[in-house]
């Protein structure tokens, strides 16, 4: 079965792309999986067909000022039409993501922002299921979920160093970590609702 997977982001200085990139990577790792990036900068028709015809979505956003950015606070409300359209969105797969120069800059609210806009969609919220990193005195800034969150993926970019430096690998790798669990969630959730249907019998 081909799944359709929507990286669909905004990054104002190119960190979040490339934690969006990792993303995508990530998902495309699971087999009959099509990956789509979507750059949320500008909300055109192909934009909304592209996250329609998705199976997920997975969102992502640079953290500022301990929120999500303007351009994606745009987005979510020109979400409207679509919520307002008999719940379009209903039942795809969601997952989100979000980066800031410092290691915490509040990440964890623009994650809850995402998943509640997600569930106000009736969508299905899928997290990181990793073990948080760099926890211990024989951690390093290389573990996996560096940043311990399990809601989405953070990634953390030094302000005075640009995307071709950071966000570092091991972000990225969680990143990846992200988009392969999502893509493999949304396999077993369609293999399902093709093999039963919703009076309880049998397809």
């Amino acid at each position: 079965m081909q799944v359709k997977v929507a990286v669909a982001y905004h990054s104002g200085y190119g960190h979040t792309a490339k934690q969006a990139a990792a993303v995508a990577a990530g998902a495309e790792k699971v087999p009959d999986t099509e990956v789509t990036l979507v750059s949320l900068a500008e909300l055109t028709d192909e934009l909304w067909e592209t996250l329609q015809e998705s199976d997920a979505i997975i969102f992502g956003t640079p953290t500022y000022m301990g929120g999500s950015s303007a351009v994606f606070r745009a987005f979510i409300e020109a979400t409207s039409k679509v919520w307002g359209d008999n719940l379009r969105w209903k039942n795809k797969i969601a997952g989100g993501f979000t980066n800031s120069g410092n290691m915490s800059g509040d990440k964890l609210n623009t994650l809850f922002d995402i998943a509640l806009f997600a569930a106000q969609h009736g969508m299905i919220w899928v997290g990181l299921a990793e073990y948080g990193g760099w926890n211990t005195s024989a951690g390093s800034p290389e573990d996996l979920n560096r940043l311990g969150s399990w809601l989405g993926a953070m990634s953390q970019a030094n302000n005075d160093e640009g995307p071709d430096v950071t966000p570092g690998p091991s972000d990225l790798r969680t990143a990846e970590a992200l988009g392969r669990r999502i893509a493999e969630t949304t396999h077993v959730f369609l293999a399902g609702r093709q093999a039963v249907d919703f009076e309880g019998a049998s397809a």
